[in-house]
């Protein structure tokens, strides 16, 4: 019980994310400074912690070449399936769709985290709780990814706040798979696709923040640094 405690309590510190709506800034700077901060958020993450997680997982059953090849793969597979789900987004509301594809890629990202907090406290206490800490810290720049984009293309502070709650949940979620598969399905190849795949998601959604915002670059390497710093907390 425990446990699921530690991981929902990492989750919905994404929540905190969406305290951004409630401010009376100006709609462009809120939009244009949170799309470069949180586009430095995500690259850091698919480069310094999926990238080198996922090829670490395959490492443990496969030789280091092989382990980057099958990471390669699996990482296209990610940018290719982002790239239709954008297709097929409405491109007539450009911010909504950053919001919802967000929203797809965190959810996605989110759900490994929560097997690897549930895991790690199983077998070290402190250990996940320091995972559970990092995990909450990061959490909070990509709250600010969903709920920004949705709530100003929609004007509906609701909306933005349900959107980034269904992703929140999504960290005790994937404790919940863990509790249920973990005998059966979940292995270090499993987990090693997994994060390939959401390693590729994450850039395709960096980029067309990056490309979407007036890119303010302090607020994108400050959300590099922010990364950076956390993985090494």
């Amino acid at each position: 019980m425990n446990t699921f405690l530690i991981v929902l309590i990492a989750g919905l510190s994404t929540m905190i994310g969406t305290l951004v709506i409630f401010f009376d800034i100006d709609k462009d700077k809120i939009i244009n400074y949170s799309l470069s901060f949180s586009s430095g958020v995500l690259l850091s993450i698919s480069i310094f912690d999926l990238l080198f997680e996922s090829i670490k997982m395959f490492n443990k059953n496969y030789r280091i070449i092989i382990s980057i090849i099958i990471f390669t793969l699996f990482f296209l597979v990610g940018l290719l399936i982002t790239f239709f789900i954008n297709k097929r987004i409405d491109k007539n509301d450009n911010i909504y769709k950053i919001g919802l594809l967000s929203l797809i890629g965190i959810m996605i990202h989110n759900i490994p985290e929560g097997m690897l907090t549930y895991i790690s406290f199983k077998i070290n206490s402190r250990l996940g709780i320091n995972i559970a800490v990092a995990i909450a810290m990061h959490n909070i720049p990509e709250g600010i990814s969903i709920a920004v984009p949705i709530f100003y293309s929609t004007n509906n502070k609701l909306k933005a706040i349900i959107y980034t709650l269904i992703s929140s949940l999504s960290e005790p979620l994937g404790a919940l798979i863990s509790l249920i598969f973990l005998k059966y399905v979940i292995n270090n190849t499993f987990l090693g696709i997994l994060l390939s795949l959401v390693s590729g998601i994450m850039i395709y959604i960096s980029y067309i923040e990056f490309k979407s915002s007036k890119t303010n670059i302090l607020l994108f390497f400050t959300g590099i640094i922010f990364i950076l710093l956390n993985l090494m907390l």
